[in-house]
């Protein structure tokens, strides 16, 4: 599904040269649920970046569901992150004008779907997340774990190869945060591949893999199963 190699990320700015991935490879297999943990500056959220096509690598491979994004264009990058990628983010992302129905169904406006279609789609993907009696509420009506249930649902509607989820439950509540995770994990075991940035552990439990990142390279890489097993590097 994802299979990323020497893996370079530099950001120059005047006289300051800092190199953010260090020859970073990894494999994350279709059905996995990988949680991605690190300090702050510790390359984690530009290796989300680059994974999620929002950022370009400046040297390494990169294969998405068994094609070669390394060296696309930006508008092909962006063809790429419609149809293969479904994002869930800290902050929602919702637009504040729009229902829940209108803003879980957007990403199929840009597909070019028709109006039965995606309304069709949105439907089925907010009965997965348990929100069918809010699809004609507006983000300011609803609460952040329900705001959250909103953008999961959102990420669905392409069908796209990986959920890619940052910070998912930054701006929740304990109960909220555990009720987003038990949707994750659900959405997995019928077949998603989730790959998922948090700095709490406890989160991150919830997840079938952790690979921390430490100054640009990965330190660890351990299955979560009754337990933590470190994978071999």
């Amino acid at each position: 599904m994802i299979e990323v190699k020497d893996v370079v990320k530099r950001y120059i700015t005047g006289s300051i040269d800092f190199t953010a991935l260090k020859a970073v490879s990894l494999s994350i297999k279709k059905g996995e649920f990988t949680a991605i943990m690190g300090p702050s500056g510790s390359g984690k959220s530009t290796f989300m970046n680059i994974l999620g096509c929002l950022d370009r690598m400046d040297s390494g491979t990169y294969f998405l569901n068994n094609q070669d994004v390394s060296h696309l264009t930006d508008n092909e990058l962006a063809k790429v992150r419609n149809k293969e990628i479904g994002f869930v983010f800290q902050a929602f992302n919702l637009l504040p004008r729009m229902s829940v129905l209108e803003n879980v169904a957007l990403p199929m406006v840009y597909a070019g779907s028709s109006l039965k279609e995606r309304t069709e789609k949105a439907m089925w993907a907010l009965e997965k997340v348990d929100l069918l009696d809010r699809v004609k509420h507006r983000p300011n009506e609803i609460s952040g774990g329900q705001k959250q249930r909103v953008a999961i649902a959102r990420s669905l509607v392409n069908n796209p190869a990986v959920i890619m989820a940052d910070e998912p439950t930054g701006n929740l509540d304990s109960k909220s945060s555990y009720e987003i995770m038990n949707i994750f994990q659900q959405l997995n075991q019928e077949g998603a591949t989730i790959i998922m940035v948090t700095h709490e552990y406890d989160i991150a439990q919830h997840a079938k893999r952790i690979v921390k990142f430490k100054d640009g390279i990965i330190v660890s890489d351990e299955e979560v199963h009754d337990g933590v097993k470190e994978r071999s590097l």
